[in-house]
């Protein structure tokens, strides 16, 4: 009877060691105070094995009983903090050989724990010893765009000097390479160029920073997106939409301006803020802001994910968030200023149309001060995803005119027929990298057949708006319904389809024309590293 015991013991015990042993390969970050308690806990099972073997002695001299089915031991749980697995681990501590395989654990165990003390303090002074680390990235963005149906008032807007329809396009909407990395002890840094236009190529993130402080947690010096509109500083490489919407370009033109912001986050992810001071001239042409204007902006930005459920791994969250912008533009329109007045709100429609927006206020003459406020939520379950942002912005003309009021919004609702998740970053509170659960392949096999793969495919419709008609200022006012269609290859590539129906109307006359309506198609192929 005690050799089936110890044989059944032994199969038991086994598949138990080798289960921990994969375990402590897994995760081989144990702390001291755990080494600590399982080293008390293996002690008292030790104790315990020595009785036990001393009564199974005892057994075999006793007289002879009848026989009883064969049932491993049952074990009180030493000092009240063994679980069932523990129990078998001591009931089962030899071998068929008779080695004793708790020690031989033991002894493992307190190997790997020097080995991994002795990696963590090389690693610590391996990392201590470096200057500084960089990482290479880029990405490219091949477009073609297709203005097939527009009516004379869109050729005005396109081209007010001589009305022209705008005309398809094919090139290069991004080329950007760039390097980033950290310098010793908590510092960090960001390039990034992009080469779209040869003749003309313009910076992107261009900071220095430091992480890990009080109060600041992450501050950045330099260029740098301002906080505002969650699809602005959502990135190029994961939105749905080949182009942002009219609300979101309009008044946060291109978003990066040269400024030093804080960057923070909440303990558990919550909520995430940024804050700072940004100046209202783009720069990343020609490098500086010339001038005695001072035209700033102090921007601000709250967000977070009050409901996001771990247990799926963030397939299901709602995201909510507020920002605002107080700016101080000069006013000036006079043609010899050395400041660009930055009080001017302009967009294209969605879509690539040359260097003319089809809705633009023109730089407001006399604006000394303007107010942007924004909200936004998006809200995910599984593979459907919905999202919208509202912004309003306030201008102040002082004596040149009466305060004007423009807005827009957008509302945009997207699904994966593949059953993937559009996933969020909880510490920036901007959406994140897609992950196909089949990438796309079609290869030759070696038995002279073909394997393929699909791939991710998401559809979305999203409809926006805009309004910078008021008051004597007739910008225009837009609306746009939209639908794309995206074929993610895998989590680096992609291609997207999109069609835009534009209508324009309260627009200043230009040529006699105030409003316009056009059909857009667009394409894009793309990939990042």
């Amino acid at each position: 009877m005690r050799t089936f015991i110890k044989f059944v013991g032994f199969l038991l015990l086994f598949g138990t060691i080798f289960r921990s042993q994969s375990g402590f390969a897994e995760d081989t970050k144990i702390s001291s105070a755990q080494l600590e308690k399982l080293l008390e806990r293996l002690e008292t099972a030790e104790s315990r094995i020595q009785e036990l073997e001393q009564t199974k002695q005892q057994e075999t001299t006793a007289p002879a009983v009848p026989p009883q089915p064969a049932v491993p031991p049952q074990l009180k749980k030493a000092g009240g903090g063994l679980d069932d697995s523990d129990e078998l681990l001591i009931s089962n501590f030899r071998n068929n050989a008779g080695d004793p395989i708790i020690e031989s654990r033991l002894s493992s165990l307190e190997e790997d724990w020097k080995k991994f003390s002795d990696s963590e303090q090389a690693q610590k002074a391996k990392d201590a010893s470096k200057v500084t680390t960089i990482k290479l990235f880029g990405r490219i963005h091949i477009d073609g765009w297709n203005f097939s149906d527009s009516t004379p008032g869109i050729a005005a807007f396109n081209n007010p000097t001589t009305p022209q329809d705008p005309q398809n396009r094919y090139g290069f909407r991004r080329i950007r390479i760039g390097v980033s990395g950290k310098i010793k002890d908590n510092m960090l840094y960001k390039f990034e160029y992009d080469f779209a236009n040869p003749e003309d190529p313009a910076f992107k993130d261009v900071y220095i920073g430091w992480t890990d402080l009080p109060i600041f947690q992450t501050l950045l010096i330099g260029n740098q997106k301002r906080p505002l509109g969650m699809d602005h500083l959502n990135s190029s490489r994961y939105n749905t939409f080949l182009e942002r919407p009219l609300v979101i370009e309009a008044f946060n033109e291109d978003a990066r301006r040269l400024g030093i912001a804080a960057y923070g986050v909440s303990e558990d992810e919550t909520w995430n803020w940024r804050y700072g001071i940004y100046t209202l001239e783009n720069i990343a042409d020609d490098g500086q802001a010339v001038g005695d204007a001072g035209q700033m902006s102090v921007n601000g930005r709250l967000a977070g994910t009050p409901w996001y459920d771990e247990t799926s791994g963030g397939r299901g969250y709602l995201h909510l968030g507020i920002a605002d912008m107080w700016a101080n533009p000069d006013g000036d329109v006079v043609p010899p200023s050395t400041n660009s007045n930055g009080a001017r709100f302009r967009t294209r429609p969605e879509a690539r149309t040359g260097s003319t927006r089809w809705l633009d206020t023109g730089a407001i003459a006399g604006a000394d001060w303007f107010n942007t406020l924004g909200f936004e939520a998006m809200l995910n379950i599984g593979s459907f995803s919905v999202v919208s942002e509202y912004q309003v912005t306030k201008v102040g003309r002082g004596n040149d005119g009466s305060d004007l009021t423009f807005d827009g919004a957008y509302v945009q609702a997207a699904y994966f027929l593949t059953g993937e998740y559009q996933p969020i970053d909880r510490r920036t509170g901007t959406i994140g990298r897609v992950k196909p659960l089949e990438n796309f392949f079609w290869v030759n096999t070696c038995d002279e057949d073909t394997a393929s793969g699909w791939g991710a495919w998401q559809v979305a419709a999203r409809y926006s708006y805009l309004n910078l008609t008021d008051a004597d200022i007739r910008g225009g006012d837009e609306r746009n319904w939209s639908l794309a269609a995206v074929w993610w290859w895998n989590s680096h590539a992609r291609v997207q389809f999109n069609y835009v129906h534009a209508e324009i109307d309260d627009h200043r006359a230009v040529n006699g024309f105030t409003g316009g309506k056009s059909d857009i198609f667009g394409a894009r192929f793309m990939v990042d590293f």
